[in-house]
């Protein structure tokens, strides 16, 4: 500027991509944000906490909304005075990686990666993780973003993985860990149990056989109880037969000839209306009864093939007498616990039947369905063969379907502290409110113990030691007490770096391991505030100056996620919600209002979006949508062109027109 030419004719000549690249080099020369952060007062701080993405796969509209909101609100208060860092992170462990890894090794699931070695497979992960870091902080720059990449912290990190270590500790001298055997969802392609917030992200409309099976009675052979069921594969491991106390039971002729015993209620829907009713009776008159099991398996089993009473039968669909299988149903196996019935585990962890099952052994439960069936009707008891639509969860991961499986776990008992989280979510500032107080809210409410354990190989071990003897366990808290325990230099907590490691049991003198299961990586991202600065073990008085955060933001799925294990972990250790404000944005959706996918190509690549308009451009275009608002939006290349049109080029016209008439 000049006396005589006090304001700047704007270059029009230039398109506006092409103005903010220049701005984005004079940012990168000068090194204006971290400036920006270095020349305040480290005394008045706003603490901002980011979650950390997978770097497996490139930042899509999602990514670059919450992108735009996290630069958005520390940038104001920086411009307040204020001292905001802004560290990025990266969530390096877990199924992403590996499942990239399997495909790319030709490696299908836990027994070919044994076959393969756990070290080289850990390796590969740990070389492959970070693979588009680059293209991140190539979008997230050119975005307008200022984060910093070069201080940023890793989950795979041994001072991260440490503090995780400490965090679970706490939670073991709490008394807040113990081991169950629950039953879970489970995938089988991936043989790990999901926690119920994994389990309940991908439902979709299935077809599934349901077929209704004879039991005949064994002090009354010529009648039977039906069973029914939309999952044939779990019948070779049925162990009772359910019915509910006060229903009303009874038993009919079929003009076949056939006895049966159904729930009244389910007499049409099952049998038709030309049977002849013989005696009418209770539930509670049927318990204790035994019947003829399917298969000879399990005949031996203690107290099993026997009718039994539980509280979750109904009369709403089936026979109104329920086919129990502990193995596979939580009300099973609550039902069969209660009359002494212990779970067979009859399917191995990648979805095929065991030896305990002889005549399917080695085949996967669901390609087994049709053979069982077809068995059961050789045998003369399939009643009826049915096919059933309904809603199924399904593995998000990797697009199979779940099972629900007992499995033995490591579970946090956040039952114990829901009341606490409930009261502080009410402290939390939430945009838009209703998300945090209702759906948020809601979720916390019904809060259950969280499986905190994965049988996986990629990730900080559970640090676990048991007793092969006695089973005494103990649970390591830092790099320090593993060394001294076991006389071993350790650089690196990953489970092949450490399982050889021994212990000497306190209690009986034998010889203790490492139990083999895996953190799940949403207990890493919970421990974030404080593994992101190696806490306790490093700077541990400054602590408190960056917790709990001012601001986080995320997208509405983290409600089940992020902002739900941040809280369950701050609450156990100190009894505090994790942070003060949080936005919440709304799901971004392809032009016709289906998901995103980057294999239909149904979305504009982001990079040719930000070169062709601008990032000013996309950047107004999401943060005046409904997105921000925690609703989801259709994302349209015509809505950040009409931007520039509307907005940017008439400021830019606007300035020219100022510019020329005041000087």
């Amino acid at each position: 500027m000049n006396a005589k030419q006090p304001f700047n004719t704007p270059n029009t000549e230039s398109s506006i991509p092409e103005r903010e690249r220049k701005i984005q080099a004079q940012w990168a020369h000068e090194d204006v944000f971290q400036k920006s952060v270095d020349t305040r007062d480290k005394a008045k701080s706003f603490v901002f906490y980011d979650g950390p993405p997978f770097a497996t796969g490139l930042p899509h509209y999602g990514h670059l909304v919450a992108s735009t909101i996290k630069d958005v609100v520390p940038r104001y208060w920086s411009m307040k005075g204020f001292h905001v860092e802004r560290r990025f992170g990266w969530d390096t462990h877990g199924l992403p990686i590996e499942m990239l890894m399997e495909q790319k090794l030709g490696l299908s699931g836990p027994t070919s990666i044994r076959e393969f070695g756990i070290s080289e497979f850990n390796e590969s992960c740990r070389s492959n993780v970070l693979k588009y870091t680059e293209e991140w902080r190539r979008v997230l720059s050119r975005l307008g973003r200022w984060v910093d990449f070069d201080n940023d912290y890793k989950t795979m990190d041994v001072t991260f993985m440490e503090s995780v270590w400490w965090v679970f500790r706490q939670l073991w001298d709490k008394g807040l860990v113990y081991k169950a055997f629950r039953v879970m969802p489970f995938s089988w392609r991936l043989s790990t149990a999901l926690s119920n917030f994994e389990a309940n992200s991908d439902y979709r409309d299935v077809q599934d056989p349901a077929v209704t099976v004879s039991m005949p009675l064994n002090d009354e052979p010529e009648t039977s109880v039906l069973i029914w069921t939309t999952t044939p594969w779990t019948l070779p491991s049925n162990l009772a037969v359910a019915v509910g106390r006060d229903i009303d039971y009874v038993k009919v002729k079929t003009e076949d000839g056939h006895q049966y015993i159904v729930a009244e209620a389910r007499v049409a829907g099952i049998l038709g209306d030309k049977v002849e009713p013989l005696e009418r009776m209770k539930g509670s008159d049927l318990i204790g009864r035994t019947y003829q099991p399917l298969f000879e398996d399990f005949r031996s089993h203690p107290n099993a093939f026997q009718v039994i009473a539980a509280e979750h039968v109904t009369t709403e669909n089936g026979t109104g007498l329920v086919h129990m299988a502990p193995d596979f149903g939580e009300d099973d196996y609550i039902a069969c616990q209660a009359n002494q019935i212990g779970v067979l585990q009859s399917v191995d962890n990648e979805g095929n039947f065991t030896e305990a099952v002889s005549e399917f052994a080695g085949q996967n439960i669901k390609e087994a369905d049709p053979k069982i069936i077809r068995k059961i009707k050789d045998m003369g008891r399939l009643v009826r063969h049915d096919t059933i639509q309904h809603s199924y969860p399904f593995c998000y991961r990797s697009g199979t379907p779940l099972i629900y499986k007992a499995v033995p776990t490591r579970l946090v008992k956040v039952t114990q502290l829901k009341e606490q989280m409930v009261e502080h979510n009410k402290k939390i500032h939430w945009v838009p409110e209703t998300v945090g107080q209702r759906r948020f809210g809601n979720w916390l409410a019904d809060a259950r113990d969280w499986n905190v354990s994965r049988n996986r190989f990629w990730g900080t071990p559970i640090p676990i030691w048991s007793c092969q003897d006695c089973e005494h366990e103990i649970c390591v808290g830092s790099i320090e007490e593993l060394a001294s325990r076991t006389s071993a230099e350790i650089d690196d907590l990953h489970p092949h770096r450490i399982d050889h490691l021994e212990i000497e049991c306190d209690s009986c003198g034998g010889v203790m391991k490492r139990i083999p299961d895996v953190f799940d990586c949403w207990f890493e991202s919970g421990a974030m505030p404080y593994a992101q600065n190696h806490y306790p073990f490093e700077n541990p008085e400054s602590f408190r100056e960056n917790f709990p955060a001012q601001f986080i933001a995320e997208g509405v799925d983290q409600t089940r996620g992020w902002f739900y294990t941040l809280l369950v972990l701050s609450t156990a250790l100190f009894d505090a919600p994790p942070f003060k404000n949080c936005i919440v944005n709304g799901m971004v959706l392809a032009e016709d209002g289906s998901k995103m996918s980057k294999s239909k190509q149904n979305y504009p690549a982001p990079e040719l979006v930000l070169e062709k308009y601008g990032a000013d451009a996309l950047r107004a275009y999401l943060v005046t949508s409904p997105v921000v608002r925690a609703e989801p939006m259709r994302f349209t290349e015509s809505g950040v062109k009409d931007v520039v049109r509307t907005v940017l080029l008439p400021l830019q016209n606007a300035w020219s027109f100022f510019v020329q008439y005041a000087n």
